[in-house]
């Protein structure tokens, strides 16, 4: 997982509140074992004009003009700001993965569905909470602002223009800090135990040998 100290992203306004995981990434997409190839399929339903498929190349696929990640304006964005409880609805751990595959390093919303928070730390996307005033003014400055972006600052936990001219503190968990700055997920956090784990696994096959025909 890649390790966030300091982002500065585009910003693309979702105007919308309680968008769940299936808009995020649709049912039919859940299919797949593995963990990469997501992106594209972000918001799915709502970027196309036609019905995606699995394994469908995206490419030539026709966009809906009026959603707001195709407007060219917010091309290569990689903060998304929204409305409240955002990730509502199932819990798939897909919907944060397409949102980072996508290019969202951060999001900014009043509120979070629960899991959808909790997940989107292991996939080193960072979830910013802010009152509903300052999303408010936030959305603001983007619609009179092309190219309006924003810095994400962790280690001070400050999101902010670059210019300094707005500026918003932001909570969160101080395990939750330590693990993005350091780019450690949850096997990374089991692996700084390798040697330790070695080890204890060397010790134990010593004691009991003939665990070794069985594993």
């Amino acid at each position: 997982m890649d390790k966030f100290t300091v982002h500065e992203g585009l910003v693309a306004p979702l105007d919308r509140a309680n968008v769940d995981t299936d808009a995020i990434i649709p049912k039919q997409f859940l299919k797949s074992i593995r963990r990469t190839g997501f992106g594209p399929n972000l918001f799915d339903e709502w970027r196309y004009l036609d019905h995606g498929e699995p394994g469908q190349d995206c490419t030539n696929r026709p966009l809906n003009p009026d959603f707001v990640l195709n407007q060219p304006r917010y091309q290569g964005a990689s903060i998304l700001l929204t409305r409240k409880n955002f990730g509502c609805g199932s819990s798939r751990e897909h919907a944060p993965w397409a949102l980072q595959q996508y290019g969202f390093r951060a999001i900014v919303a009043p509120s979070f569905a629960d899991i959808f928070f909790n997940n989107c730390y292991k996939s080193g996307l960072l979830p910013i909470v802010l009152t509903e005033a300052q999303v408010d003014q936030l959305f603001n400055e983007v619609k009179a602002t092309t190219g309006f972006k924003l810095v994400v600052d962790l280690e001070n936990q400050v999101l902010r223009t670059p210019d300094g001219r707005i500026g918003f503190e932001f909570a969160i968990d101080d395990f939750r800090k330590y693990c993005l700055l350091n780019g450690l997920d949850d096997i990374g956090l089991t692996l700084r135990h390798a040697d330790e784990i070695r080890a204890f696994e060397e010790r134990h096959l010593a004691r009991q040998p003939w665990l070794a025909n069985t594993i």
